[in-house]
This record gives C-alpha cells, sequence and structure tokens, in this order.
C-alpha cells in the first residue's frame, strides 16, 4: 500500500504535462518508425525488432526521468568543475577499444549488450556544467572576464565532441545550448551583437580552415544538388517524399518512397519524410505541434524556477529541444546541411530516447522544487 502511496505522491508532485507529451510524441514515433521499417529492404530485422528496442528504451527513459526528477542538482553544483572533466573523459572513451564506428563515424561506444552515444549524454553534463557555471558569475555575465570563461567552458566541450568523434553537428547543439542559455542569463545585448558580428567576419576562415571537403559540399549542394548527386541524394529524396504526402499523405505503410527504402536512414535522421509522404501535411503540423508544447512547456517551468541555477537548468533543455527540433525539421525540407540530428522523441535510437527522458526528468525536478505560488 506504501508503494501506491509513494507513486501517487510523485505523480501529484511531478509534470505530468512535460511527461504525457513525451508519450504522446514517443508513441506516433514508434508508428512511423513501424512503417519507416517495415520493407525488409530495410535491413534492419523487420519493424518488430525496431518497435521492441525503442520500446525498451522508452521504458529505460521513463525510469530516467523519475530517477532524475528526484535529484537535486543543486546541491551538486559546487562540483561543476569536476563533472566538466567527467564529460570530457566520457567524450575521450571513444579512443578506447569500446569506440565503435558508425555509418563512417566514430560516435560510440559498444558496451556489449548496447552502444551509448557520448554526446549525447554530454549534452546533459553539460547544460548542469554550464547553468553552475553562469549561476557562479551571473553578477560579471555581462563584462569580458565572465564572458570569456564561460567561451572557454563551451569551446572546450565542443573540442572534446569534434577531437573524439569528430560530430560537428553535435558539437553545433553544445554551442547553440550555450547561447540560449546566456541569453537567457542577461547577456547584454551588446555582446551578442558583437558575437554575431564576429561570426559573420569568422565564415572565410571557417570555409577555408576548418570545415572538411564533405562538409563544404553538403552546403553546397543546398543551391545545387548537381554539384554532387550523391551527397545531395538523401536531402532530395527527403523532400520529394515530404512533397508527394501533400495534405492527409498516401496512407500509414503506404507511402512509395517509405516503403522502398529510397530515403536512407528514414528512421532516423528522415522520420519527418515518413510522416510527411505516409500522413502528409496533416501528420507533419501534428508533429510541430506536439513538439512545441512540449518546448512551451519547458520554457514555463524555468519561468516558473525558484533559483537561477534550476531556471537556467530547465532553459538549457529548452534550448537543446529547440534547437534539435528546428534543425532536423529543416534539414528533412532541405532548408539546411544534413548533419545527422534525430527528431526528438520521434526518431529511432536508444541513447537519444533515453537521453531525452532524462532531460525532461531534470526539467520536471525543477518543476518539483518550484517556490509555491504565494512566494513568488
Amino acid at each position: 500500500m506504501d508503494v501506491f502511496k509513494t507513486v501517487r505522491h510523485y505523480l501529484k508532485n511531478t509534470d505530468l504535462y512535460l511527461l504525457v507529451l513525451a508519450l504522446l510524441c514517443s508513441a506516433y514515433g514508434m508508428v512511423l518508425i513501424y512503417s519507416a521499417t517495415l520493407n525488409p529492404v530495410s535491413g534492419l530485422d523487420g519493424s518488430t525488432r525496431n518497435l521492441f528496442v525503442q520500446a525498451a528504451a522508452i521504458i529505460i527513459g521513463l525510469g530516467a526521468f523519475v530517477v532524475m526528477s528526484l535529484i537535486d542538482l543543486e546541491t551538486m553544483s559546487g562540483w561543476w568543475k569536476i563533472f566538466v572533466l567527467l564529460n570530457i573523459g566520457l567524450q575521450m572513451l571513444l579512443f578506447t577499444p569500446l569506440g565503435q564506428e558508425v555509418n563512417g563515424q566514430r560516435a560510440w561506444l559498444n558496451l556489449g549488450v548496447t552502444s551509448l552515444q557520448p554526446g549525447e549524454l554530454g549534452k546533459l553534463i553539460f547544460i548542469f556544467t554550464l547553468a553552475a557555471h553562469i549561476s557562479e558569475i551571473r553578477e560579471h555575465i555581462s563584462e569580458w572576464r565572465g564572458l570569456f570563461v564561460i567561451g572557454l567552458h563551451t569551446l572546450i566541450m565542443m573540442g572534446a565532441v569534434v577531437v573524439a568523434s569528430g560530430d560537428t553537428g553535435m558539437a553545433i547543439q553544445y554551442f547553440m545550448i550555450a547561447l540560449i542559455m546566456l541569453f537567457a542569463a542577461g547577456l547584454s545585448m551588446k555582446w551578442i551583437a558583437v558575437g554575431a558580428g564576429l561570426g559573420l567576419v569568422s565564415i572565410p576562415f571557417l570555409w577555408n580552415f576548418v570545415l572538411v571537403g564533405y562538409q563544404i559540399t553538403r552546403i553546397l549542394v543546398l543551391f545545387d544538388p548537381s554539384i554532387d548527386p550523391d551527397i545531395s541524394r538523401q536531402a532530395t529524396y527527403g523532400k520529394i517524399a515530404i512533397g508527394s504526402g501533400q495534405l492527409s499523405g498516401q496512407g500509414l505503410t503506404n507511402g512509395t518512397m517509405t516503403q522502398m527504402q529510397i530515403v536512407s536512414e528514414n528512421q532516423t535522421d528522415y522520420i519527418f519524410s515518413v510522416a510527411g509522404e505516409e500522413l502528409g501535411f496533416i501528420g507533419c503540423m501534428l508533429i510541430i505541434g506536439l513538439l512545441t508544447l512540449l518546448i512551451l512547456r519547458l520554457f514555463y517551468v524555468s519561468y516558473r524556477a525558484s533559483t537561477t541555477f534550476s531556471s537556467l537548468l530547465a532553459v538549457g533543455v529548452s534550448g537543446m529541444f529547440l534547437f534539435q527540433t528546428f534543425m532536423n525539421i529543416f534539414m528533412n525540407v532541405g532548408l539546411l546541411p544534413v548533419m545527422g540530428l534525430t527528431l526528438p522523441f520521434f526518431s529511432y535510437g536508444g541513447t537519444s530516447i533515453v537521453t531525452m527522458y532524462a532531460a525532461l526528468g531534470i526539467a520536471a525536478g525543477v518543476r518539483m522544487r518550484e517556490k509555491p505560488s504565494w512566494l513568488q
């Protein structure tokens, strides 16, 4: 009986809006994954196995949601420097025999029964360490010294991700999360303007000395697919699949390009194209609507937080979901280059699903520890 009382108490105090929205997204995502991997041409051993793996990840994710919501991270915020070192060490594990190459990129750790993507887990640690760091120096956040150390913190983690895995898309996520958190912390607009100016000025340097050949080509094919048909093929077919669905789609499991596996990785990066082809504009808008409600709820949790640290935690989680959703959808419709970013809760992938639920657990923990309304 005490167990049921504990469960009722937890459900009464946690943020059920976040949990219900996440489960709705996951359920919709499993329907799309089922269709995307139904044809044996996919080479994924059929939909049953994929649904089982995704369902197992969701169950583990729910456990991560509960655990993270019960941990008061603020009591650990003074140890943030140690967690930075642990995060760097986590990324460097890719250089050990555990490192595994998938689709030409060494970004996974082979743990035997499962695989783990350090960059995904590292995002949550980064949100925690950056929230603690910004809270520590918030009074000086708009001074050059304060901004310098936060920038160094961010660049070190971006560098660790790029050096270890070569995943520039993941590194960009770290940067955008930091930018959103700094903006929420009250960074002066003059520094944002200076940063934007420096970003524009640095484009020639990045183009000539940082970006490698295939990354440059992925950008160029946005404007002229004929430059490299092999690289542009996925993006082109993704757009065609979405457009062919029109208003209501060709019907679940009836999408021509989806069922023939013409769009590669359509169960992960291009799950949005599956919705577009088979469920049409209505199916795509349902995805956007659910994720928009989730992100708005996260920003509301941040607004209601009782401390600067808690608020920044929720903002970081909000920024992670906002950026990843924006980038994936724009990648699917051909407005941004392919970067291998999954669509939160919809794409197939165990590490991604568990990470997303753990992130929501962090936000739910903030919600559980907010000030009562009469103390606001």
